[in-house]
This record gives C-alpha cells, sequence and structure tokens, in this order.
C-alpha cells in the first residue's frame, strides 16, 4: 500500500490527514487513546509536549543573519492580523452595540486574531522555507487571551498573564541560540522536522470536538470562513510586501486550537462577559474546525501559484532561445 504517496496528495498532507484523524478519534471515541502509559501521552494530553519540540526544532533553524528578516515578516504579518481584528471588534463595539448577526465583539477578537501556531509551522515546514516557518517567533505573541485581554483593558481586564506567552517562545529562543552555536545541531534537528509535524497535528486534532461546528452553526462556520478569506488575502500581501512569497501569509488566515478557551478565560478575568461567553466559545471553536480546513487549502493554493511562477520564470529563456 502506498499510503505516503496517498498523504502527499493531500494539500498539507503530513499535517491535514493527522490532524483529522486526531479529530475523528475526539469526535466519536474521546477515550480511545486515554489508557494511561505512553499510548495517552499520544492523545491531546501530549500537544504541548509535541508543541515544545516543534518550537525548539525551528529556533534551531534561526540563523543570526535570517533572525532580521524573519521577525520582520512575522511582525508585519502579526500587526496586519491584528489590525484587521480590532477595527472589526471595535466597529461592532462601537457602531452595532457589542453584537451583529450573532457575533459578539469577543467571539470577533478572538477569532480573528490568534493564528494556529502549530498548524501554521506545519504548513509553512511542507510548503515553506525555513524563513517562513521562523516567521512565527514574533506571531506567537498572538497565542492565548493576552491581545484580547489588552484590547478589552478599558473593560477593567488588567490581569495579563506574562508569564505564558515567555513559555511559549522560550524553547524557540534556546533553538535559535545552539542553532547558531553549531552548525551540525542545526542540520540534525532541520533534517528530522518533518517526522515530528504528523504527531503534532495528530495531538492538535484531538483538541478539536467536530460537534462544535453543529453547535456553533452557521454563525460559526461564517466566522470561520471570514476569518480565513480576510486575514488570508490581508496577510499575504503583507507577506509579499515585506519580501515573502505569500505562503506564511497564507499559513497564518487561521483561528488558533486554544482559541476556544479565551472566551472563558475572559469571562473569569471580568464577570460582565459571562453571558456571552458561552456562545463566542462554540463560535470560536467552529472557527478553530473551519479554518483548519481551509487553511491548508489555501496555502497550498499560494504554494502552487508560487512555484507555478517560478517554473515559468525559469523556462522563459530557455523558449526565447
Amino acid at each position: 500500500m502506498r499510503i505516503m504517496a496517498a498523504i502527499n496528495k493531500v494539500p498539507g498532507g503530513l499535517m491535514v490527514v493527522p490532524l483529522f484523524i486526531g479529530m475523528l478519534i475526539n469526535t466519536f471515541t474521546p477515550n480511545l487513546l486515554k489508557i494511561g502509559g505512553f499510548t495517552e501521552g499520544l492523545s491531546s494530553v501530549g500537544y504541548n509536549t509535541v508543541l515544545g519540540m516543534y518550537l525548539f526544532t525551528v529556533g534551531t533553524k534561526m540563523t543570526l543573519k535570517a533572525a532580521p528578516r524573519m521577525l520582520k515578516r512575522g511582525f508585519g504579518i502579526m500587526a496586519v492580523k491584528l489590525v484587521i481584528a480590532m477595527v472589526i471588534a471595535l466597529g461592532v463595539a462601537r457602531l452595532a452595540g457589542g453584537s451583529l448577526f450573532g457575533f459578539s465583539t469577543l467571539a470577533l477578537m478572538v477569532a480573528f486574531s490568534d493564528t494556529n501556531g502549530g498548524m501554521f509551522m506545519a504548513l509553512t515546514s511542507v510548503m515553506g522555507t525555513e524563513e517562513d516557518a521562523g516567521t512565527y517567533v514574533p506571531q506567537s505573541i498572538e497565542t492565548g487571551p493576552f491581545i484580547t485581554m489588552i484590547f478589552l483593558v478599558g473593560a477593567g481586564l488588567a490581569n495579563i498573564p506574562w508569564i505564558a506567552m515567555v513559555s511559549v517562545v522560550a524553547p524557540i529562543f534556546v533553538g535559535a541560540f545552539l542553532g547558531n552555536l553549531d552548525s551540525e545541531l542545526r542540520d540534525f534537528f532541520g533534517k528530522h522536522e518533518p517526522v515530528i509535524v504528523p504527531f503534532m497535528a495528530f495531538t492538535l486534532g484531538q483538541n478539536i470536538n467536530l460537534s462544535n461546528v453543529v453547535q456553533g452553526g452557521i454563525s460559526g462556520i461564517l466566522l470561520g470562513v471570514a476569518v480565513c478569506a480576510i486575514t488570508g488575502v490581508a496577510c499575504i500581501f503583507a507577506d509579499k510586501a515585506l519580501g515573502g512569497s505569500g505562503i506564511a501569509g497564507a499559513a497564518a488566515s487561521s483561528t488558533a486550537g486554544n482559541s476556544a478557551a479565551v472566551p472563558k478565560a475572559i469571562a473569569a478575568a471580568d464577570p460582565s462577559y459571562a453571558a456571552i461567553a458561552p456562545i463566542a466559545t462554540v463560535q470560536v471553536a467552529a472557527s478553530v474546525i473551519v479554518t483548519a480546513v481551509l487553511t491548508p487549502i489555501l496555502t497550498s493554493w499560494m504554494h502552487k501559484r508560487v512555484h507555478g511562477k517560478a517554473a515559468a520564470a525559469a523556462a522563459a529563456p530557455t523558449a526565447a532561445e
């Protein structure tokens, strides 16, 4: 059986196929792998460990020469995504009283602002370059409730758990430090990076329940489509403007898996959001799943477009001769 060949025919297959297998297991047989030991370590409880390994591996590839371009592109993509989220959320808050077509300011801010880091790095690893993957370092600032809390600080949310953000970027910086000290170490981890991707995707999938799409309804599906379409187009242009190919921009068009927990975290910090947190949670969860489908498709399209242009450019001189 040519299983690997079949997986590679799927856009971003090394990431997408294990992701959906994990989602199916979590949806229909959530306790299948929860039997303890090493088996349970490969379930959703192992996601943070595998992601930490991947963050370290990505860090080892960040050379001092490439770091400035990575940071410039990463901050640029992040800034565009956050500006879009803030403009939309502020517009709904100021012009529509905090809710528009069933979408609350909270749900919109969370879904539009937070990129799925695991998916981003898996997609850029498969279809992009080392520099594309490295642009996640500044984008990791979006992770969790930080940006949303800052945005909603006027509502009394001033308790920002900054240490959690440090925990996200620490493996990257440690990897970068060691990778710059020893090129052999950098080459070793760089060659074995693809091995981690399927495990990261599988454990990520087991944090997502497909029933959330049903619970979120049409509004949750529309939210996911809007996130991918609006932030995807904007981030592609931003990435290109900063010297990238657009692949990293396309890969940033998702909603992070841990975003579904942010509305509850906000409600815990400010009880005035308790009433809208439940519906915001299911809408954001639906957006996570919808973008998990659409973002790899958009990234694959961008990848084919970039390489198609490169092939055409390479063939042009030959044709002229």
